[in-house]
């Protein structure tokens, strides 16, 4: 019998992940696993943005640290779940590609979250830092219109605009007050 989820390529796993990996701090490689763990588990044929969201939500207290309140956060994991079960089906044959920068997208990541994963490692070098964190690639996520992200944001009533000059404010006032912004 075969599996009605689809596998992820292999090529997900061979030296763009091992690069990718060796730019992300510890706890936003974390967050990558879990988003394409999700994305296996709900059947979608790529890691898009609104599996990034949900598990930097769910892994990230820094993250959620930068949203309003915390019933603003329930709401959007309400509708991350929501997703998940059946609110993203139409998403499952598309590919998210905001068509903003033509990109061909690693195996496994689509050409909006691949972006977004190399932005947030250029925004951790401004940082002067080598690693990006979980802020980095919110800001990164959010920074794209056109992203799933944004929309499924928008839906929960979160302004992915003024979340972004919030991040880009200052990591320190919204990050518990540490020193390298993550």
């Amino acid at each position: 019998m075969q599996s009605r989820i689809p596998q992820q390529p292999a090529a997900e796993s061979g030296p763009y992940r091992a690069e990718l990996d060796a730019r992300l701090s510890d706890e936003l490689a974390s967050v990558v696993s879990g988003a394409r763990r999700r994305a296996l588990r709900d059947g979608d044929r790529q890691i898009d943005t609104a599996h990034l969201l949900h598990s930097l939500l769910e892994s990230d207290p820094d993250v959620r640290a930068v949203f309003d309140s915390g019933p603003q956060v329930a709401r959007l994991l309400g509708y991350l779940v929501q997703r998940s079960i059946g609110y993203g089906l139409r998403w499952q044959s598309t590919v998210e590609d905001s068509g903003a920068v033509p990109m061909v997208a690693e195996a496994g990541w689509s050409p909006v979250a691949a972006g977004a994963m190399e932005d947030a490692c250029e925004r951790a070098v401004l940082r002067d830092d080598l690693r990006a964190c979980g802020l980095d690639l919110l800001a990164a996520v959010v920074a794209d219109p056109q992203s799933r992200a944004v929309e499924v944001l928008g839906r929960a009533g979160v302004d992915a605009g003024e979340l972004l000059a919030r991040i880009e404010a200052g990591f320190d006032e919204y990050a518990g007050g540490g020193d390298s912004g993550c």
